[in-house]
């Protein structure tokens, strides 16, 4: 062997030692490496991580919640759910749970709001907005529905509202709603002649009042009077200016339907639908006198023997109603009387009476004015102091026991003033 490949072969066995030295060097050094590195990992904890409902099982040199949080680069809003707190220990086989929150909208009487929270129920969103729901709100969807961000919540606030029901009168809870609807919802049912004073597809507004009518119809059946008519007679057996009651009136009776319109038990209408009489009304039937009077009396009837009269005045006495005569007559129904007297001859007397006699062509005719329901028109009377006389005129002032007697004139009228006499009525 020559020098040359002496050489040569001393160098190949020494670059075959070094990278014999190299690797196993490198061997060890990955053994260690290996061996720190199974050292390293096998002192981590095991952590389970559910992400908004994902499970994920993670090794982590981490010691609090909060660092692990921010090594798995994990931002934690104020309104996300995390099972434990930031400074919280890491223990192996820890469950760490973590929800983000979601924004749901809530609109309150037309208002919108919103709210961020893990919960899906409308009652923990609202609870969360911090809306405050009462019995008597309106909430869509219903409070212990389940919703997704997307789902539209609203809320409609009630208000008190005024119900005029009939007579009846009370306050009830109302959100924003229409009569038609608002009668339904509170149960008020219409009969068919019942009104709303309101439109019923009007809104009822807060402070609104609702007024129901109630209107009935109802059938009313009374019995009334019904008044006699009154009838006159002429008769000329009677005395002019007196009366006599021939039939007495007596009043019918009809009954009557009315169709009654009530509203709120007010009676507001009444129309009469028919009529039935049960008793014919009986007619007063009343004679008046047409009979006129012609009384005269004698000049000498108070003289005892009377001269002869020509033909003429003979004639006149025969029409003498009474007799002429001054002495008390021994019978008769007699009493006293408040007695005055009068004439015919006063401003705006007709000088007529009401039995027809004229007095101012017959001055010297002996009358008296009575109360004809004591003295009788046309009776024979004899007064005291007067003589005989006729009861042939009445007066307004002449009532009861009272008579007025007629003379020729004022001055004797005057003179005779007011005196208690005696009468007797002859018949």
């Amino acid at each position: 062997m020559t020098k040359e490949e002496e050489d040569n072969n001393y160098s190949t066995i020494k670059t075959s030692k070094r990278k014999s030295v190299i690797i196993t060097m490198a061997t060890v050094l990955m053994f260690a490496a290996v061996m720190v590195f199974a050292i390293y990992e096998g002192t981590k904890n095991t952590v389970t991580m559910v992400s908004n409902g994902n499970e994920e099982e993670v090794k982590t040199h981490a010691e609090t919640v909060g660092a692990f949080l921010e090594e798995q680069e994990i931002r934690v809003g104020q309104d996300d759910y995390l099972s434990h707190t930031a400074d919280a220990s890491i223990d192996n086989d820890i469950v760490i749970e973590w929800t983000e929150a979601d924004q749901f909208t809530i609109t309150v009487d037309g208002k919108p709001t919103s709210a961020w929270t893990t919960l899906n129920t409308v009652e923990d969103i609202l609870a969360k907005a911090n809306i405050e729901i009462t019995e008597h709100d309106k909430v869509t969807p219903a409070l212990d529905a389940e919703v997704d961000p997307e789902t539209a919540i609203s809320v409609e606030k009630a208000y008190e509202v005024t119900v005029h029901d009939g007579l009846e009168e009370k306050k009830v809870w109302s959100t924003s709603t229409t009569v038609a609807d608002f009668l339904k919802q509170h149960k008020i049912t219409l009969n068919d002649l019942d009104r709303v004073e309101k439109n019923m597809d009007e809104l009822v507004l807060p402070g609104s009042e609702v007024k129901v009518v109630r209107v009935e119809k109802v059938t009313d059946v009374v019995e009334d009077s019904v008044k006699f008519a009154k009838e006159t007679k002429k008769d000329s057996s009677l005395l002019k200016g007196s009366e006599k009651v021939v039939q007495n009136g007596e009043e019918g009776l009809v009954e009557k339907t009315y169709e009654v319109v009530k509203e709120n038990g007010k009676e507001v209408k009444r129309e009469l639908k028919g009529e039935k009489i049960i008793k014919e009304p009986k007619k007063h039937v009343v004679a008046v006198g047409t009979k006129t009077v012609v009384a005269s009396i004698s000049r000498g009837a108070d003289k005892k023997a009377a001269a002869p009269a020509p033909k003429q005045a003979a004639a006149a006495t025969t029409k003498t109603a009474a007799p002429a005569q001054s002495s008390e007559p021994a019978s008769g129904r007699e009493f006293y009387v408040s007695a005055t007297a009068y004439t015919a001859s006063c401003a705006g007397c007709s000088g007529i009476t009401a039995t027809g006699i004229n007095l101012k062509a017959n001055p010297h005719l002996k009358v008296i004015a009575v109360d004809p329901s004591v003295i009788p028109l046309g009776s024979k009377v004899w007064v005291e102091g007067y003589g005989h006389a006729i009861a042939g005129d009445t007066g307004g002032a002449i009532k009861g026991n009272k008579i007025d007697i007629f003379v020729a004139d004022r001055s004797t009228a005057l003179a005779f003033g007011r005196k208690q006499v005696k009468i007797k009525v002859l018949d």
